[in-house]
């Protein structure tokens, strides 16, 4: 930012330097003729009014002023690579899936401090499923960063532990939370991507998180708009709905958190419907492309982080070896009970 400066404020700040308090000034500056900063013969600088402290010439006392400034901006930039540095070595990188393919991107929050909760996770069971996750833990803190770690990787046991529908992990998770911790409100969407003989289904559960966004074979878009059950830390008592849907070869699912979508002067439709309209567009593109692609769609208001997961099926349905000799056979889950909430969903916001 110094090279930015006048030149003669520039020369200022190098011999000011930076730890320099300025005094408290009252002070203008008229300049007859010319420039300011220039001093070309017959320009006279004159100043008016008063000023406290020891007197010093006005360039030196704008040049402290200006250091002050360009201090703050440099921790400012600092404050923030720290936060993003620390934010995305709680981050995994993705493990190979195959034979799935899956891509991921973090983006952090605008303002400085803004170290977030956000995270997902992907990872193949040994019954041949391949398990979806992404959360969004409530706060903007270490703490919430600390909880997401705990987070993620207790549910990554789990996961390996228990070959039941994803409602039980998260209730299971729920439950552990509670007794042994004091973590804050977190929603998450947990999926498996499960095997069968005709191709692949799709068994997701949510906690009070955004829908996943489904982009077909011929790039149609439609949201997996379910009842999204209470989010963590709020009653693990409550049971917890499962849901269910076939998905073809070559179809591409996206989880993502809401600091994607939502913008305080905009409906909530609004943001998913345009981020549908982006994701129809650019359907073709590789997993990667396509979630820096959405990152940078700037659908949100940039105050919260976010995470973009997204997973692609294999043209061909599973073979016999993806299908796995461990298979239990297909998982049945709860559904909701006819007459139940509407099937729009309706996601917690976790953004402050």
């Amino acid at each position: 930012m110094a090279e930015l400066l006048h030149p003669l404020l520039q020369r200022k700040v190098e011999a000011v330097g930076r730890d320099v308090e300025p005094p408290p000034l009252r002070t203008y500056c008229r300049v007859r003729r010319g420039r300011f900063g220039r001093r070309l013969p017959g320009v006279t600088y004159q100043l008016i009014g008063s000023w406290t402290g020891t007197p010093c010439d006005v360039s030196t006392r704008a040049a402290r002023s200006a250091g002050i400034a360009i201090e703050n901006a440099r921790l400012y930039r600092q404050v923030r690579a720290n936060a993003e540095y620390f934010q995305r070595l709680l981050l995994p990188g993705l493990p190979d899936v195959a034979p799935f393919s899956a891509a991921a991107i973090y983006r952090a929050a605008a303002t400085p401090d803004h170290v977030g909760g956000d995270w997902y996770d992907a990872l193949m069971l040994p019954d041949g499923a391949c398990a979806l996750v992404i959360g969004d833990v409530a706060g903007h803190d270490l703490k919430s960063a600390a909880t997401m770690a705990q987070t993620r990787n207790m549910l990554r046991a789990l996961l390996y532990d228990r070959r039941t529908p994803p409602s039980a992990v998260l209730t299971q998770l729920d439950r552990t939370f509670q007794a042994i911790t004091d973590n804050p409100i977190t929603t998450t969407c947990l999926a498996r991507i499960e095997p069968t003989e005709n191709g692949w289904t799709l068994h997701w559960s949510n906690a009070g998180h955004p829908p996943p966004l489904l982009i077909g074979p011929d790039g149609t878009t439609r949201y997996l708009h379910a009842d999204p059950g209470l989010p963590l830390g709020v009653d693990p008592d409550v049971p917890r709905p499962d849901h269910k849907r076939p998905l073809p070869g070559n179809a591409t699912l996206v989880l993502f958190t809401d600091g994607l979508v939502e913008h305080p002067h905009r409906p909530l439709d609004a943001g998913l419907t345009a981020l549908a309209q982006v994701a129809a567009a650019h359907a073709g593109l590789s997993l990667e492309d396509l979630c820096r692609t959405l990152a940078d769609a700037h659908l949100g208001d940039g105050r919260d982080d976010i995470a973009v997961l997204a997973l692609r099926t294999p043209p061909a349905g599973p073979t016999q070896r993806d299908i796995g000799d461990t298979l239990p056979g297909p998982v049945r889950g709860r559904t909701p009970p006819p007459g139940g909430p509407a099937a729009r969903s309706r996601w917690w916001s976790l953004s402050a």
